[in-house]
């Protein structure tokens, strides 16, 4: 069971590196053995993974939402669409952050249960860049063919997709993977109490807002998610 501060991201005791990925992709043991089984019958078939994202501090998820708050990062609408942050009004503001950042001390990332995945080949020449955005991962994208196998097999290996589909909340993800079992405990324990006692002891940007609306956030945008059964083996993803 994680503590407090390991949920929360504000340590890293939980974590670790493996030789199967650069040294600052953090996962919990455990997750880690599934991936690396993962990835082993993803190789089998001629296809790639890796690990774009693991482990996220809170210090981390805190410097993403500052920025998007002030200005210095761009906000964007469910469909990826611009959004002018001049004319937002506090809550709007921060439902745009929340669409596609998770408020700092929630971030699933924080937990080391979960990953975002790419088809590294597409991208080894650095002639492009990884976004993480849809359209890396739909028809015609450089990571199309691995998100049809994980939306096929993830799940065999106790991974399943918390954002499959945008359900009014968190816009869709198609590189983000949770770690079933440890994931769900680790949600399990990260109530509205544990975050306003975080939130309330740290700069976050709109703190007050944000506590003041917790319970509304956290149910529209931590909680409401797709679990393991949600359309396994459909390669459809609803992305709002």
């Amino acid at each position: 069971m994680l503590s407090v501060a390991e949920l929360t991201g504000q340590v890293d005791s939980h974590v670790v590196s493996d030789p199967c990925c650069r040294p600052t992709v953090r996962l919990q043991p455990a997750v880690y053995g599934a991936y690396r089984a993962m990835a082993a019958a993803a190789q089998e078939t001629g296809l790639a993974i890796d690990i774009a994202s693991g482990f996220r501090n809170f210090s981390r998820q805190q410097s993403i939402w500052n920025r998007k708050f002030s200005g210095a990062a761009p906000l964007y609408n469910v469909h990826g669409q611009l959004l002018d942050a001049d004319t937002l009004t506090m809550g709007d503001k921060i439902e745009a952050i929340m669409t596609w950042s998770a408020l700092p001390g929630a971030s699933r990332h924080h937990w080391g249960t979960d990953l975002d995945v790419f088809d590294p080949r597409p991208f080894a020449a650095g002639t492009r860049q990884l976004e993480l955005i849809p359209a890396e991962y739909e028809e015609g994208g450089p990571c199309h063919s691995l998100a049809l196998w994980l939306s096929q097999h993830a799940a065999d290996f106790g991974f399943y997709f918390p954002y499959r589909q945008y359900r009014g909340g968190v816009a869709a993800e198609p590189w983000h993977l949770s770690y079933g079992s440890l994931a769900t405990d680790a949600h399990q324990l990260l109530t509205v109490e544990v975050l306003a006692e975080v939130i309330g002891q740290s700069e976050i940007a709109g703190k007050d807002y944000v506590i003041a609306c917790l319970p509304e956030l956290k149910a529209r945008y931590i909680d409401t998610i797709c679990d393991a059964a949600d359309a396994h083996g459909d390669d459809t993803w609803i992305f709002g």
